[in-house]
């Protein structure tokens, strides 16, 4: 099947879109090409041609235009059988290629309406009204497209309601795409790390202040976000060491080296019941987690002997826990292979990528 992945809002090499599902798809023998919007120009990699629409414009509402009308014409000009969408701004473009009668996927990432909740850059009065907006045109454009890929049980039981069919394809880790499989073993050195964006809603506030209560040291790879917090972290005071963004060797690496990884979101609507790579991503380097008290974090790190739980609101607790699973290294290697042994055995991408090869040659075998 010939098929086109669109995204204005991703990287080109985005760990989900290009180095699972398009990658998995044309290693099955699907013709895949991938529609981006970043200016960097047309390539080939892995078997995925790379299609540039031009860096798309700032502004809300020049961006909606662009991905309804620019992305549209683009991603309609490959051709293909089958276009899958990632981004929400792309709903009225794959309304109309549906109107032209071809195969379209959403690909839900995230639940939108519930982060909408949590945007510190919409204001408490407008979240709530805008939430309920958006999710009756998702939820009624989604309902027209041919199927929709999400990435978690929660957002697969609200598009369940309207889909005409739902998929469920989890971002669990390829141990392939970390370069875990070939890192060679190395020495745990006594500290802490966090790998992605650091918010004032993913409890970096309070990870800072938890760093002062320990003498177990706390590096961070990541784009700090807001004013306010960048600069705590970069103040006199900070006890947080930042790495800036790393590519994806540099991510092993860390991880590799630390002891525990850090996952202590606060407990905002999209968070919850939210499955962030991460965790996945610690456990398959052998890393023992300090996770959020979520109960479905809870099932995966406590109920699987890989990490402990607390409340991510309170730094004294966050700092106890990692000082005491750093303090004693026969923790460290049984929590850590706990969690290398379940994304061996289940949190992985080649049990995932099964899902989204059976949702196309059902949609191919439709068509």
């Amino acid at each position: 099947m010939k098929a086109c992945h669109v995204t204005t809002v991703h990287g080109r090499y985005d760990t989900r879109i290009f180095l699972k599902e398009c990658r998995s798809l044309a290693r099955a023998g699907h013709d895949v090409t991938l529609q981006v919007a970043d200016g960097l120009g047309d390539e080939t990699r892995d078997g995925v041609r790379i299609v540039d629409a031009g860096k798309r414009p700032g502004g809300l509402a020049a961006r909606f235009r662009f991905s309804a009308t620019v992305m549209r014409e683009a991603a309609a000009a490959v051709g293909a059988d089958l276009y899958h969408l990632h981004d929400a701004e792309l709903l009225p473009a794959g309304a109309r290629l549906s109107r032209d009668g071809r195969i379209v996927v959403y690909d839900a990432h995230e639940d939108l309406p519930r982060q909408l909740r949590s945007k510190t850059y919409v204001h408490p009065l407008v979240a709530g009204p805008l939430s309920v907006l958006v999710e009756s045109y998702e939820d009624r454009t989604a309902a027209r497209f041919d199927a929709v890929v999400a990435a978690t049980d929660s957002i697969a039981r609200r598009f369940e309601r309207v889909a005409r069919r739902c998929s469920i394809v989890r971002n669990y880790p390829s141990l392939e795409e970390l370069g875990l499989e070939s890192m060679p073993a190395r020495d745990r050195l006594p500290k802490a790390c966090y790998v992605g964006g650091l918010r004032d809603i993913r409890g970096s506030f309070e990870l800072a202040a938890a760093s002062l209560l320990t003498d177990v040291p706390i590096e961070a790879a990541g784009r700090v976000e807001g004013a306010d917090l960048d600069a705590l972290l970069r103040g006199p005071g900070s006890r947080i060491g930042l790495l800036g963004i790393l590519d994806r060797a540099g991510v092993a690496r860390l991880m590799t080296e630390s002891s525990v990884g850090i996952v202590t979101y606060l407990p905002v609507p999209n968070h919850v019941e939210a499955l962030p790579t991460k965790i996945f991503e610690y456990m398959a380097a052998g890393l023992p987690i300090v996770a959020s008290d979520f109960p479905l974090w809870r099932d995966i790190v406590e109920g699987g002997g890989c990490g402990v739980c607390v409340d991510p609101s309170d730094p004294k607790a966050i700092a106890a826990a990692i000082a005491a699973i750093v303090a004693d290294p026969g923790v460290v290697a049984r929590m850590g292979a706990a969690g290398r042994r379940l994304v061996e055995e289940r949190y992985n991408w080649s049990v995932e990528e099964k899902t989204l090869l059976a949702l196309y040659r059902e949609l191919e075998a439709a068509s």
